[in-house]
């Protein structure tokens, strides 16, 4: 029996436009605690994390980071060698694992949950009401969730050459001969290391500094471990020109050294994201955006005060988690009437390099630029057991305090960095000292004393001063 037509009309309590991260989460959410909900997607249910990006860039790195670990098993006593890589295999375990999770974002689970999901193009017509497909919506709220989509920059010959992005990387049948890398964010690291690990040959070309938004002193041990890799990173290097050849595309790249032209199989480009609100008409509801994206105040309401914009439309901090914690954001605005804010001093953020590269709150150059008096505190995975029955001792943690001992960020480059940054941005949402990091008690041997020993040097000076030596001598005559 073939499904039914949607009806012409639906009248709603929340239309979400958008079925990715920030979207399903607000939908969700929203028809769990009682509200009629409409979810309307153009595309692929999931959106860019589940299909074009987190979700298969972890998969490809996953692989990555076994090769390695096949070619370093020498240095744990073992006979291992890496005979082949399987591209077309490899490609088969990025789509298998996009398989095994897209269930959970899939329309028959929403459905399940009692939203009506419409798979057509979206647009206003009115400050509440759409068009999706042949069925006009009224909704008493809107909630914009249509992402982000990968920013192309204006190099001469770029339109020409058959160039590859985020969307269509993993589309590939089989791995690149030699990959050329245009951006030097974490998107283009991430995807530079894992190809290089994979054995491609890879040249990351970068306008500025790889990784800009980082602390620079931890970017330095990833760019490091790309050099050991063989990956080719040229800073300070501007794309001009960019042509097809027999061989695949070659890039004019202008340096402070002179103009030189490289060629390569593919080119990845990876130089950002722009916000996706092409063709929603959004003058129609008196929704202002500019090309950073949506406009929203600080409870993620748009112009229009029935309609709220999320994740990457809202042109803030382009990670999946702030998708799910704007979603939040909103179900509280919406449904409850709760002025809920957002909040990103305690955000994190990982680039997933081996090692990762985890960061949270303020790095030292911003702290001081924005006038705090700040102490740092430092401690190597050299100095944590763990990290060295493991065999992965490099990089380390880099604490920003105040001199009384309040956290204002934390960054860490090494192993698990993602998982252990957790506490130190729990500590700057919840006002936490340092003195509450250096007490907890952890399990050894573990990665996560790193946080713990960090803190505790904090201590140090004056817990081993000569003043502490004559009061604990003092005290011992009366023992």
């Amino acid at each position: 029996m073939a499904d039914a037509p949607p009806p012409a009309r639906i009248d709603t309590d929340v239309c979400v436009i958008g079925g990715g991260a920030a979207g399903l989460s607000v939908a969700a959410g929203a028809s769990q605690m009682g509200a009629r909900v409409v979810l309307v997607e153009k595309g692929e249910m999931g959106g860019d994390c589940l299909n074009f990006g987190c979700v298969p860039s972890k998969a490809l790195l996953a692989a990555g980071h076994a090769a390695e670990a096949v070619r370093s098993a020498g240095r744990f006593g073992l006979r291992a060698g890496l005979t082949g890589i399987d591209g077309p295999g490899v490609r088969r375990h990025v789509t298998d694992t996009i398989a095994a999770i897209a269930p959970v974002d899939s329309q028959e689970r929403f459905e399940g949950l009692g939203v009506t999901v419409l798979r057509a193009p979206a647009r206003f017509t009115g400050p509440r009401s759409l068009r999706a497909g042949d069925t006009d919506i009224h909704a008493r709220w809107v909630v914009l969730a249509t992402g982000s989509a990968p920013a192309v920059p204006p190099i001469p010959g770029l339109g020409d050459v058959p160039y590859l992005t985020n969307e269509t990387l993993f589309g590939l049948a089989d791995l690149p001969g030699h990959l050329l890398v245009l951006g030097g964010g974490p998107i283009g690291i991430e995807m530079a290391q894992a190809h290089a690990a994979l054995g491609c040959r890879v040249t990351v070309l970068e306008m500025g500094s790889i990784l800009a938004n980082d602390d620079p002193e931890l970017a330095d041990v990833v760019r490091r471990r790309l050099a050991a890799a063989g990956v080719t990173v040229m800073e300070g290097a501007r794309a001009a020109q960019v042509a097809q050849t027999s061989q695949g595309i070659a890039v004019t790249v202008e340096t402070p050294a002179g103009a030189l032209t490289l060629e390569g199989s593919h080119l990845l480009v990876a130089t950002g994201r722009r916000a996706a609100v092409a063709g929603l008409d959004l003058d129609k509801a008196g929704i202002a955006h500019t090309g950073k994206g949506i406009t929203v105040d600080a409870r993620l309401r748009t112009t229009n005060r029935k309609v709220f914009a999320l994740g990457d439309a809202a042109g803030g901090p382009q990670f999946t988690h702030v998708a799910g914690y704007h979603a939040g954001v909103v179900l509280k605005n919406m449904l409850f009437r709760i002025p809920a804010k957002v909040d990103y001093r305690a955000l994190p953020w990982v680039t997933y390099t081996d090692p990762e590269l985890a960061q949270v709150g303020l790095t030292e150059a911003r702290a001081r630029t924005a006038g705090h008096k700040v102490n740092i505190l430092r401690w190597s995975f050299h100095d944590n057991d763990r990290a060295q029955a493991e065999g992965r001792t490099e990089g380390h943690l880099k604490a920003v305090i105040t001199p009384k001992g309040r956290v204002l960020g934390c960054g860490i480059v090494g192993p698990r960095a993602g998982d252990l940054i957790g506490l130190w941005a729990l500590a700057i949402s919840k006002g936490l000292g340092i003195g509450d990091i250096a007490q907890v008690v952890l399990p050894y041997p573990t990665f996560g004393e790193i946080s713990k020993r960090a803190a505790g040097s904090y201590y140090t000076p004056r817990l081993f001063s000569d003043r502490t030596r004559a009061v604990v001598r003092f005290l011992m005559r009366f023992a």
